[in-house]
């Protein structure tokens, strides 16, 4: 196994992941729903209804709510944050460094915005 799988798997083993389908009930219940997907990716395959769009290169800085440079929707440190990005490996990484600045319930999609995109497509073929 190659180091980054290793530390993908570790920083995994501390989240409470959300399957594709399970995304709307936790906005529903409140979760703030975060897309660090690049622009291209955004652009190219859509957004993400509901989600706040951060770059992942400033998303500490925007989630944290001690840091002076905060969204106004990061002021609670006890809210479900739920990152997505392309595939959900990126956002693994990144919640767990949010988990360390003091967000214990940061997490991510599972197989990120592809996975909701496709749970999306099955749900409305089952429809």
């Amino acid at each position: 196994m190659s180091r980054v799988a290793e530390l993908l798997a570790q920083c995994r083993s501390t989240l409470d992941r959300v399957a594709p389908e399970d995304l709307a009930a936790e906005q529903a219940a409140g979760a703030l729903v975060v897309d660090i997907r690049p622009v291209e990716q955004r652009r190219r395959d859509g957004e993400l209804p509901g989600a706040v769009v951060v770059d992942r290169n400033v998303l500490e800085w925007r989630l944290d709510p001690t840091s002076p440079d905060r969204l106004a929707v990061s002021n609670d440190a006890g809210r479900r944050i739920v990152l997505v990005c392309h595939e959900g490996y990126s956002s693994s990484l990144a919640a767990h460094t949010l988990q360390q600045l003091g967000l214990p319930r940061a997490t991510d999609l599972v197989g990120g915005f592809q996975a909701w995109a496709l749970s999306r497509a099955s749900r409305g073929a089952a429809r």
